[in-house]
C-alpha cells in the first residue's frame, strides 16, 4: 500500500514539472515570436516576416492580464464560499 502511494506521489510530481516546463517553453517562444522578431534583420522567409509585421500577439498579452486577475479573484472566492459553507 506504502509503495503504491509513493509512486502516485512521485508521478504527479513528473507530471506537474512536465506542465511546468511545457508551459515556461510556450512562454520563452511567444516572447521570441513577439518581441525579439522585431529586433532582428529583415529575412526572407515568410513566416518569420509575418510573424515580424503582426500586432495581434503583441496586444493579446497585455490585454488578457485584467482578465486573469478578475478569474484568478473569483477563484479564490469561491474557494472561500466552498470553505467556509
Amino acid at each position: 500500500m506504502e509503495v503504491s502511494t509513493t509512486l502516485q506521489s512521485y508521478g504527479s510530481r513528473a507530471q506537474g514539472w512536465c506542465f511546468i516546463m511545457l508551459g515556461s517553453m510556450s512562454f520563452l517562444g511567444f516572447l521570441s515570436a513577439a518581441i525579439v522578431s522585431r529586433f532582428l534583420p529583415v529575412s526572407e522567409n515568410h513566416i518569420a516576416i509575418a510573424i515580424r509585421n503582426d500586432r495581434y500577439y503583441c496586444f493579446l498579452v497585455p490585454l488578457t492580464l485584467p482578465i486573469i486577475i478578475v478569474a484568478v479573484y473569483f477563484h479564490w472566492l469561491s474557494m472561500k464560499f466552498f470553505k467556509h459553507a
